[in-house]
């Protein structure tokens, strides 16, 4: 089931601007990160933190307890638009003068 989702094609990508429209996260924006195709999942910048325990490992790296961003589903986040400040679904748009596509906010294009 992992390798039908692995070739799906998702509206987000890594260093888009992204909302959270559900979850505990819900009206928060962020950088993606990092996107997980397979898993259907993205990594967002400073948005749903756990705390992480880990052991000593010698001098250079003390325990403790460590913050780090947790996996978001991606069906709960959309692409943010800064010209509508609002969360939009985004499309492509050919250009005629040298046929370069480039994705375009479906709100205000």
């Amino acid at each position: 089931m992992a390798s039908e989702r692995s070739a799906a094609k998702y509206p987000v990508k890594k260093n888009d601007m992204v909302m959270v429209i559900t979850g505990r996260e819900r009206g928060k924006t962020g950088k993606v990160l990092k996107v997980i195709p397979g898993e259907g999942r993205v990594i967002i910048e400073r948005l749903n933190l756990v705390k992480r325990h880990s052991k000593p490992r010698g001098a250079s790296s003390p325990g403790g307890t460590v913050e780090k961003e947790a996996p978001i589903a991606i069906s709960n986040v959309m692409v943010f638009c800064e010209r509508c400040n609002a969360p939009v679904r985004v499309g492509v748009k050919q250009a005629e003068a040298d046929g370069v596509r480039s994705r375009v906010c479906r709100r205000c294009r």
